[in-house]
């Protein structure tokens, strides 16, 4: 049986967006804090980690779970199974491929089209899925023409592996020019009030494409005013933007969310 929580009596948590073919919460979860210290290795508490995932998806109305093969490497992936599969046809549980842990702390994007095709067939057995709902490409590989990458995606989306397709840490440019390989389903990049402005958040609402904004509470720096005022004026960037901050801990996520209903803006189209 699919995991299901109590029927909640309010809606979804910041309102809720269309992605990947899906009405989602607007406020979901990132979960790459879940995975060891530095994001690397195993969940310090497993447990606490699988209630946590529960809680969201249960109790406080989180319909958008956010990862990546890279957290843990690969230990975050198999918690989320753990936790919530098999997944409600409600619940997106979208991913990232593209981006190697050769250790702690070192990132580097892997985009080989034989590798991400390796990625995304570990990724289905981890989450234990036939289908990835919404795999991201991690990061664009500057050493792999971004044709071959975006190929490969298209390639696998064919062969019924991804039902849709995403980009993350983008520009513009790379924007346009993945449009011109395969359909794009979704754009996530850094945002909160620390950055500057992104011209990916403006142009994503031009063509009708969901912006999902990782990091929104700047690490946790930038809540000294409370939550309210950060997730309201996110929310206010437009109709297309969805959050997806993360935490480790339960009271912390359900500040989050009441939050996120608190600053939900009135109703309006993506055009």
């Amino acid at each position: 049986m699919p995991f299901h929580g109590p029927v909640l009596q309010q809606g979804p948590p910041g309102g809720s967006v269309r992605l990947a073919g899906k009405n989602v919460s607007r406020l979901g979860l990132g979960t790459m804090r879940l995975a060891g210290p530095g994001n690397w290795g195993a969940p310090p508490n497993a447990p606490e980690a699988v209630r946590l995932l529960r809680s969201a998806v249960g109790d406080n109305g989180v319909t958008h779970i956010d990862t990546a093969d890279s957290y843990g490497p690969h230990t975050v992936e198999e918690l989320i199974r753990r936790a919530l599969h098999p997944y409600g046809d409600d619940l997106l549980v979208a991913t990232k491929v593209g981006l190697v842990r050769p250790g702690p702390g070192v990132y580097e994007p892997l985009c080989r089209p034989a590798y991400l095709r390796h990625a995304v067939e570990a990724s289905l057995r981890r989450l234990g899925c036939e289908r990835l709902s919404l795999c991201y490409l991690h990061r664009v590989d500057a050493t792999v023409p971004l044709s071959d990458q975006l190929g490969t995606l298209a390639d696998l989306r064919h062969e019924g592996k991804i039902a849709h397709i995403g980009l993350s840490r983008v520009t513009v440019d790379e924007i346009d020019r993945a449009r011109g390989v395969a359909p794009i389903a979704a754009v996530q990049n850094p945002m909160n009030s620390a950055q500057g402005h992104d011209p990916a958040l403006n142009h994503c609402r031009s063509l009708g494409i969901p912006y999902v904004a990782y990091r929104p509470l700047g690490k946790g720096r930038l809540i000294e005013d409370g939550l309210l005022p950060v997730l309201s004026r996110l929310l206010n960037l437009g109709p297309h933007v969805a959050l997806v901050p993360g935490t480790t801990r339960v009271d912390h996520l359900r500040q989050l969310v009441e939050a996120a209903r608190a600053a939900e803006p009135e109703s309006e189209s993506l055009a």
